[in-house]
């Protein structure tokens, strides 16, 4: 089982830093990916990142504004959301997916073997 940690309320233009970690596990060997649910609209993956933390991917609504990345030695993964739009509030879920391909990077909903239980987002004036 996977735990977000770091959402909260935060005003448009804001920052927040999520962290994603292994409950009982590890992420070592898994490539993780980052998705959020908005209220009314389905699941959509936004970032991805392989095992290494070498390679890395984005959606292009946040491409620029969100960075993802990995500190293998604490097994957490992390989100940085930069420049926060009211459209970004949603729950966001981490989930991972066990691979020994090394350049794997994967953000698709139906692929994943792993979830978290969400961190919820609200970007508001």
């Amino acid at each position: 089982q996977l735990v977000e940690s770091g959402g909260g309320l935060v005003q448009p233009g804001g920052s927040l830093n999520l962290a994603c970690a292994a409950s009982g596990g590890t992420l070592a060997y898994s490539t993780v990916g980052w998705f959020r649910r908005a209220p009314g609209k389905e699941s959509e993956g936004i970032s991805c990142i392989n095992t290494s933390g070498d390679i890395t991917n984005y959606v292009d609504s946040v491409k620029g504004r969100f960075t993802v990345s990995r500190d293998n030695a604490n097994d957490t993964v992390y989100l940085q959301l930069n420049s926060l739009r009211p459209e970004d509030t949603a729950v966001y879920y981490c989930a991972a997916l066990v691979t020994v391909v090394h350049s794997l990077c994967v953000m698709e909903v139906n692929r994943m073997d792993y979830w978290g239980k969400g961190t919820l987002v609200t970007v508001s004036s």
